[in-house]
């Protein structure tokens, strides 16, 4: 059989999602692909601090990158799970852990056997305090997961928090090294054929012409090549999910640098803090319906737990996907392709996840339809879920002290949404997916973090005897106990494993 020849990949924009894609290609396919990518240093990008999923590690890994030599450049911290504040209630807190509860064993999932003990009228401390995750964030303590599966270190994962402004440089320079090319300039028209629709070459503005087999569109919220050159639709998502702006600010660190991120609701939407090693980042998201820009920029610079290092800066955007992220020869990733707020950490998850796709479908020479069609159910099951997973954390609400959550409060929300909560209030069950990007324990979080209490269980956690199921709660907090003892504080981890440089 003839080999295919070498595509000619055009990446359109750098930024994270530019360079991971540029990456990814030049690392995963260089046989198969000729990876050009044109930017514009006049163009800034988006980068107001990253909080990420642990789906990132794996990337990095397929990419070769070490872990302590690109969290020293990022100025990186370790995130052990999401911290939500007064979401349910004022006054509450829980944590969605990058773990399991109890051990994850089992054929009977762990909170079933907690709601048994509950509606028995047990009294228990939160679910969080049988997960490895959760108690270690508390601790603020870090340690390597055990691999070691009877060990109770081995049941929680762990993602990042990392300078996003510092990510896409270092991403770039492994990218280059990896064969990937960069030209710099500003895209002024695009070349389509007459014929077939395909997009044939980028013009830049001093009159170059960049010709490709394949177009990817990384161009951010602009959406240079899917939405201004093919016109594809946008599926506006902004009656479930109101915030379409943010107002970022770092600040100084004079609090403790957690290994977890905070998301902690305010009255007309929700302030994130993501500690880094040099800096801890800001930002409140918030819904102009609901607040003024202006309002909106004081009540972040009256919260935050340092001194501000910068002025607040506003972002504009609206929630939603396009229709189809792969049209004709051109595919979207990223903020072109559709944009979710920054909720649950999932922007580099979604890009991620459009990469993988690519270099799984990519074209051996013509692109097939069927490939075509496959990556666009792919990526809008990947959309669609997560927008349910978050509208949740706004729908599963008690609070009625605004008119923002008196509206997501009440409003209608999707029928797969409706169908997951009811399904977990009847009978404390998740919805299982074989893809996509949170697992049970997410949602267990979220639900009974949030007041939504089940009112049955599974038939098969009456099996065990109500003592021995107390019994087993006090071994595993026990073990759990015993073995954050053993792990050493957040920040003197980072400063043996992956101290920033001095000049930093």
């Amino acid at each position: 059989m003839e080999e295919a020849r070498a595509q000619r990949v055009v990446v359109v924009g750098g930024g994270t999602s530019g360079w991971m894609t540029a990456a990814a290609l030049a690392k995963l396919l260089p046989e198969r692909c000729d990876v050009h990518l044109i930017e514009s240093e006049a163009i800034g990008i988006i980068g107001v601090g990253e909080a990420t999923l642990p789906h990132i590690r794996a990337f990095n890994e397929r990419l070769g990158i070490a872990e302590a030599e690109f969290m020293a450049a990022t100025r990186a911290t370790f995130k052990l799970g999401i911290e939500f504040r007064n979401w349910g209630r004022i006054g509450d807190s829980y944590i969605h852990p990058f773990g399991t509860f109890g051990r994850g064993t089992g054929a009977v999932q762990f909170h079933h056997y907690y709601s048994r003990l509950a509606q028995a009228g047990i009294t228990l401390p939160p679910i969080e305090a049988f997960s490895m995750a959760c108690s270690l964030a508390r601790a603020n303590r870090f340690g390597a997961p055990s691999g070691d599966p009877r060990e109770i270190a081995s049941t929680f994962g762990y993602a990042y928090q990392f300078d996003a402004v510092a990510f896409a440089p270092y991403l770039r320079r492994l990218a280059e090294q990896l064969g990937a090319r960069r030209s710099e300039g500003r895209i002024v028209d695009v070349d389509r054929d007459s014929v077939s629709g395909d997009v044939a070459a980028v013009i830049l503005e001093d009159g170059r012409r960049i010709e490709g087999d394949l177009f990817v569109d990384c161009s951010g919220f602009v959406a240079l090549l899917i939405g201004k050159a093919m016109g594809e639709p946008f599926d506006d998502w902004s009656h479930w999910l109101p915030a379409d702006r943010a107002v970022a600010l770092p600040c100084r660190t004079e609090t403790a640098v957690t290994p977890f991120t905070s998301a902690i609701a305010m009255p007309s939407g929700w302030r994130w803090r993501i500690p880094l090693q040099h800096r801890t980042g800001n930002g409140y998201v918030f819904a102009s319906d609901f607040i003024t820009e202006t309002a909106a920029a004081d009540a972040l610079t009256a919260a935050v737990e340092g001194a501000p290092m910068a002025d607040p800066r506003v972002l504009r955007f609206k929630a939603g996907r396009r229709i189809r992220s792969w049209v004709n020869n051109v595919v979207s990733i990223g903020l072109s392709s559709g944009f979710l707020e920054p909720l649950e950490s999932t922007s580099l998850y979604l890009v991620q996840q459009a990469i993988t796709a690519l270099v799984e479908l990519f074209p051996e020479r013509a692109i097939s339809p069927l490939d075509r069609d496959e990556f666009n159910r792919l990526i809008n099951m990947e959309y669609d879920r997560v927008r349910d997973f978050l509208i949740l954390h706004y729908h599963a609400t008690q609070r009625d002290d605004s008119d923002f959550w008196n509206y997501v409060r009440t409003m209608a929300i999707p029928d797969s949404l409706a169908e997951k909560i009811e399904l977990f209030r009847r009978r404390g069950r998740v919805v299982k997916y074989r893809e996509g990007a949170f697992l049970d324990a997410s949602w267990v979080s979220v639900y009974l973090g949030q007041g939504v209490m089940p009112e049955s269980y599974d038939p098969r956690a009456v099996g065990p005897s109500i003592d021995s199921l107390v019994s087993g709660l006090q071994r595993i907090r026990g073990e759990i106990g015993a073995a954050i003892a053993d792990m050493p504080d957040h920040v003197a981890f980072l400063g043996d494993y992956c101290p920033m440089p001095a000049a930093a």
